[in-house]
């Protein structure tokens, strides 16, 4: 039986490269989102205190020197949080367009793992096909043999 060769593999080898750096890259827009998500969730924990603590300060007298330092750590942390979601709304079409990226390349792949696929099947078909007419023919020889002896 011929040994099979398939002419795109280095084609095939380009395109598993490809996926496997598309496959990277997802895997850390995937981590980056997720950070920044923790991120998010740790300046909105501050920010609850920081409300609480306003609340809380209202009961108590007023004193406008402690409520203004408050109020102004309060504002930072409003801004802080806007900042951060911007982070996490970048972090998500970050990760968005590398996971398309990856799901591209990964189909290019595929391709032409499925056109190896089918060279391979008909290689193999060959090879039978190429095998059993041996066989007959050697059966054919056998019986003819036979056949001259008698």
């Amino acid at each position: 039986m011929k040994r099979f060769r398939f002419n795109l593999r280095p084609v095939s080898v380009i395109r598993t490269h490809h996926e496997m750096r598309a496959r990277d890259a997802f895997a850390t827009a995937v981590h980056l989102y997720v950070e920044a998500e923790e991120r998010l969730a740790r300046v909105r924990e501050r920010k609850a205190e920081f409300e609480a603590a306003l609340f809380a300060g209202r009961r108590d007298r007023f004193h406008a020197a402690a409520e203004a330092q408050t109020l102004a750590a309060y504002r930072r942390e409003c801004l802080e949080e806007i900042e951060t979601e911007r982070g996490v709304i970048a972090a998500r079409a970050l990760m968005i367009e590398r996971r398309a990226e990856y799901v591209e390349a990964h189909r290019r792949l595929e391709v032409v793992n499925r056109l190896e696929a089918k060279a391979r099947a008909s290689h193999r078909q060959a090879a039978n096909r190429e095998e059993q007419a041996e066989f007959d023919e050697f059966a054919g020889r056998a019986a003819h043999r036979k056949l001259a002896a008698v």
